[in-house]
C-alpha cells in the first residue's frame, strides 16, 4: 500500500471516528464513568443513541420587540400552566429543559424530537452543538410555523453524544470567559453583549 493510500485510509478513519455517536449501552457506561451526568435520569428516557430530554415550566420572552446585539436584553419569565400555553409565530421563546447535563469527555448535541418537528416547532435556530465541559440546563429558542399549544414536561429534544478525537485543552466550564456556565433552571438570554466588537 503506498504511503499516499494509508494517509487517505488514516484520514478516512478519524473523521468516521470523529461522527460516531454513543449508544445506549455506551451511554449508560460513560454515566457510570462520571463522564456524563443527567439529573433527572430516567431509564424510559434512553433510546437506542440519544436520551430525551423534556420542556421545563419556565418560558421567557424579551421585553423589547427590538433588540440590540450590545445590549443586555431583558427576559419576561412566565411558567407554562398546566393546562399548555400556545406559542404563536413571529415570537421567540426562550425555555429551559427540565434536566441538568454534564458532559466532560464528548460533544453533546441537542436535536429536536421528530415528532416535535413535525408539528412546526423548531427548538433551536443553529445553536445545537455543546462543549465538552459543558455543565448546565440547555436554554431552548422556540418558534413555529403556526400557533401551537405547548406543555411543560413535553418530550422536546434529544440529547446525543459525539466522540471527541484528542485532549480538550480547555473544557467549557474551566473556561474563564464562558458565558453560560451558571447553574440555571431559567432559560438564560443571549450574552452576546459581553462580547467585545
Amino acid at each position: 500500500m503506498s504511503l499516499n493510500c494509508f494517509v487517505i485510509l488514516h484520514t478516512l478513519k478519524n473523521l468516521i471516528d470523529s461522527y460516531m455517536l454513543l449508544s445506549d449501552k455506551k451511554i449508560l457506561e460513560e454515566i457510570e464513568k462520571g463522564h456524563i451526568l443527567i439529573e433527572p435520569f430516567v431509564k424510559e428516557s434512553l433510546n437506542s443513541n440519544s436520551y430525551d430530554l423534556h420542556l421545563g415550566k419556565l418560558l421567557g420572552c424579551y421585553k423589547d420587540r427590538v433588540l440590540d446585539a450590545k445590549s443586555n436584553n431583558k427576559l419576561e419569565l412566565f411558567e407554562i400552566p398546566l393546562d399548555g400555553y400556545v406559542i404563536i409565530p413571529g415570537n421567540l421563546y426562550l425555555g429551559v429543559t427540565e434536566e441538568y447535563t454534564e458532559t466532560h469527555k464528548h460533544i453533546p448535541l441537542l436535536k429536536s424530537k421528530v415528532s416535535v418537528s413535525r408539528l412546526g416547532i423548531n427548538i433551536h435556530s443553529t445553536s445545537g452543538i455543546g462543549s465538552p465541559g459543558f455543565c448546565n440546563t440547555w436554554t431552548l429558542e422556540i418558534s413555529c410555523i403556526h400557533p401551537i399549544r405547548i406543555y411543560r414536561s413535553m418530550p422536546i429534544a434529544q440529547l446525543i453524544y459525539h466522540c471527541i478525537d484528542g485532549e480538550v485543552e480547555q473544557l467549557y466550564n474551566k473556561k474563564q470567559n464562558s458565558k453560560y456556565n451558571k447553574r440555571s433552571m431559567k432559560p438564560v438570554e443571549s450574552m452576546m453583549w459581553k462580547n467585545k466588537f
